[in-house]
């Protein structure tokens, strides 16, 4: 297995709190990994921890530039990963269209004064029309409604082509018809690039639809981690105890 992320016994601790305790995960390469659990399990921070918003108390979080704790490691992985946020973190005074070119900030100077070159602008536009939103371009997204502000997001991630695409519950503020047309999208990029997409879902029957491979947590500790065709009820039930049984047979 050709390893994109790995967790080595890694711990991470807020205050007087271990939200996340000891974990060890290994997610291949050129795959699409969902992240289930419960509201406190500890996915958020997983998912912090792993785009290094977040120090790691004890153990390592590996990829293929190095350890994160190494700084020419860290900003490597940074270059070629893109997150999408649950709150969207976009610029409200600035266009959709502007949001999604800030995707590929990292391809430009910071100094540079001349406008957008026209390629990034096309690619912006390209990424928009992908996610639906091309008829919003030139909208400020702060007039855009939530649902609306998650696509922006999809689209900005998109743009930059990155290794690694990593997103905390992309498609909470979407319906299923648009959910399942923007999971398609994803595993799409995933496919053409080569890449790995890791997504916080709390979608479960989406999660088993569309996933290679599950990592499941509770309580900051990981409950199953491998192929999604491994995952039994058993694995959902202790994931998710209080699920009534009829619930889990459908998801499964």
């Amino acid at each position: 297995m050709s390893l994109a992320v790995g967790f080595d016994r890694v711990t991470v601790r807020r205050g007087d709190t271990d939200i996340l305790r000891g974990i060890s995960v290994s997610i291949p390469r050129r795959c699409v990994c969902a992240v289930l659990g419960r509201s406190g399990a500890g996915k958020t921070t997983f998912i912090k921890a792993l785009l290094g918003l977040l120090p790691v108390t004890a153990g390592h979080i590996i990829t293929k530039h190095g350890t994160l704790d190494e700084p020419r490691a860290l900003a490597a992985h940074r270059h070629k990963t893109a997150a999408v946020f649950q709150d969207h973190a976009l610029i409200d005074r600035l266009t959709a269209i502007e949001n999604v070119q800030l995707g590929l900030a990292h391809l430009r100077s910071p100094w540079d004064p001349t406008p957008w070159p026209f390629e990034f602008r096309m690619a912006a536009a390209a990424a928009l029309r992908e996610v639906e939103m091309l008829p919003f371009a030139h909208q400020r997204v702060a007039r855009l409604s939530g649902g609306q502000r998650q696509r922006v997001g999809i689209a900005r991630a998109l743009v930059r082509e990155p290794e690694l695409l990593v997103a905390d519950e992309p498609f909470s503020s979407l319906d299923p018809i648009l959910t399942r047309t923007l999971c398609q999208l994803i595993r799409d990029n995933v496919t053409r690039l080569g890449a790995t997409a890791i997504l916080v879902l709390h979608q479960i029957d989406l999660a088993l639809e569309m996933s290679d491979w599950i990592v499941g947590l509770s309580d900051g500790q990981v409950l199953f981690c491998g192929p999604t065709s491994e995952f039994l009820t058993s694995s959902l039930s202790n994931i998710f105890p209080s699920l009534p049984r009829p619930v889990l047979a459908r998801a499964i």
